[in-house]
Formats: C-alpha cells, sequence, structure tokens
C-alpha cells in the first residue's frame, strides 16, 4: 500500500463541499440520495471503488470512451513493461522528455484540482462512514483532498516505487544518475504507476483483497467496470452478501448487480449523500 497522507492537524477537516442540485431534481434521484445515505450509514463496513469518472470532472481526460486518450491516439504497447526492462535508460530518458515538454495527460495531471467529489469522500471518511478507498487513478487528487485510507491499485504518479522491495518515494523531479536506483535497498526504480504487462505491485494488490473480505458495502464512483482485478472486488463483495451503489452518469457492467443506482456526476451527487449523511449524524 503506498505510504498515507500526512494526517490532518487536530481539528482540521477537509473544505466542505457545496452540495449542487442541478442535475438532481425532485423525484427519483432525491429519493435515490437518501437511501444511499441510509444503506451507508447503517454498513459495517463500508469501501469505495474509484475510476477515471470521478477525475474526468477534475479535467483530467479519461482513457476510454468518445474522447478518451486511447480513442484518440491509441492504446500504450501491451508489452510496455518489457520495454521498460529491456532498456530502463532509454524509458527514463523518456521521462524526462515528456516532463520537459508534457503531453495532455501529463499537462492535465500537473494542474487538476481536486473536486467536490474528492472532497465529500473525504468527509465521509473523517464522518466514519467511508472505511478504505481503493482507487484506479494515479492522479493524487484523493490525497489532495484529505483521504487517508487510501490504496491507489494502479500507482500514482508523483511517486516512484522500487520493483524489489516496493518502497515508495516523491516525484519531484526525474534523477540524474539514469536509470535511478532505490535508496533503501539498490534496486531499480521506476514510477509507481503500473505499465501495461506489470504485475500489479504485491502490497496494494493484497491490501485490496483485504479490504474487500472486510467489506460489506461498496460505493463504486465512476469506474467504467472494465479494468481486472479491480473490476472484480465489487464483484466478490455482491458474492459475498454484501450491497453495491453505483454512482456513475453511465451504465456499465455493473449496474444490473447494483442494489441502487444513481445516474448523476459524482461531483453533484456525492455531496448531497454527504449532506445527508452529516443531517443523520447530527440528528
Amino acid at each position: 500500500m503506498t505510504p498515507p497522507p500526512a494526517a490532518p492537524s487536530s481539528g482540521s477537516s477537509v473544505p466542505d463541499p457545496t452540495p449542487a442540485d442541478a442535475s438532481l431534481a425532485p423525484g427519483r434521484p432525491r429519493d435515490a440520495v437518501e437511501e444511499i445515505a441510509e444503506i451507508l450509514t447503517s454498513a459495517r463496513y463500508c469501501i469505495a471503488l474509484t475510476g477515471a469518472g470521478i477525475s474526468a470532472e477534475s479535467g483530467i481526460p479519461t482513457f476510454r470512451g468518445k474522447d478518451g486518450l486511447w480513442t484518440k491516439h491509441g492504446e500504450p504497447p501491451l508489452n510496455q513493461y518489457q520495454q521498460f526492462w529491456n532498456d530502463p535508460a532509454a524509458w527514463w530518458r523518456s521521462v524526462k522528455r515528456r516532463r520537459e515538454n508534457p503531453d495532455e495527460l501529463s499537462a492535465a495531471l500537473r494542474e487538476a484540482l481536486p473536486n467536490d467529489a474528492h472532497f465529500a469522500m473525504a468527509t465521509l471518511e473523517q464522518l466514519g462512514v467511508l472505511r478504505h478507498t481503493i482507487t484506479q487513478n494515479v492522479d493524487n487528487l484523493h490525497r489532495l483532498a484529505g483521504l487517508r485510507e487510501l490504496t491507489e491499485i494502479h500507482g500514482n504518479s508523483h511517486f516512484l516505487r522500487c520493483i524489489d522491495c516496493n518502497a515508495r518515494t516523491p516525484f519531484d523531479e526525474v534523477p540524474e544518475a539514469l536509470p535511478p536506483a532505490c535508496a533503501a535497498c539498490g534496486g531499480l526504480l521506476k514510477t509507481d504507476t503500473v505499465m501495461f504487462g506489470e504485475p500489479i505491485p504485491r502490497d496494494a494488490l493484497d491490501e485490496c483483497i483485504n479490504q474487500t473480505r472486510m467489506c460489506d458495502c461498496m460505493l463504486l464512483v465512476g469506474t467504467s467496470a472494465v479494468v481486472y482485478p479491480a473490476a472484480g472486488f465489487p464483484v466478490d463483495v455482491k458474492m459475498s452478501g454484501g450491497r453495491l451503489i453505483e454512482v456513475n452518469p453511465n451504465e456499465t457492467p455493473l449496474t444490473e448487480m447494483s442494489d441502487i443506482v444513481l445516474r448523476a456526476p459524482a461531483g453533484e451527487a456525492l455531496p448531497l449523500v454527504m449532506s445527508r449523511i452529516r443531517e443523520i449524524a447530527e440528528a
């Protein structure tokens, strides 16, 4: 599991997102908000799974779909990790070039800020409702929003990782020696983000499995549910008798097995859910 962000000082809190109501007109969506709030507050151990949809609202382009990066530019090679292994120094030189001349994704990752959905989830964690979050995103936005119990299954673009000991360090600038070596064990360093053909880091995968086993309610936020192993965690929860809550403007392979679905952007829906849960807690 990647190292947690620094704990907030005593009495600190994340900024309160402003509940939006433009897309959630009176009727079924608001009924869904009420039902979701009741399910979350009654759950024994609720965790979340988030995907690219939540960060798209912060201006980070998705990979798939009509305007996805891979749709426009093509997918990376499936042997990407093998290419890294074949010539780590050459791969690091390409990283240096991208940092000096950012492409569309790199520029977006640098400039993006958490949105109301990220802050709402951090508040749900502070309220004791959300126990852990598994994210497929590499953008660091959950950390910036104040979320602490977090597993980044695909890594974090703001960290380096040793492929031998899994030690992670902040990625502030490209090291002078290429390829760089781990200060802890001397192993080879790469960016923490997981490549095509690269195994999910064992520590992150084990944490996801442990969290899923404890979970009796999973909140699915902005995930297309097509990338494994992450897409399998909600299925495991459902097969174990847990409940699934999907917040997504689009239908996904998990829609039919979800106990309740809220068709709205996360940045509009989650602040409303958070506000209702806060009302319940203060009642």
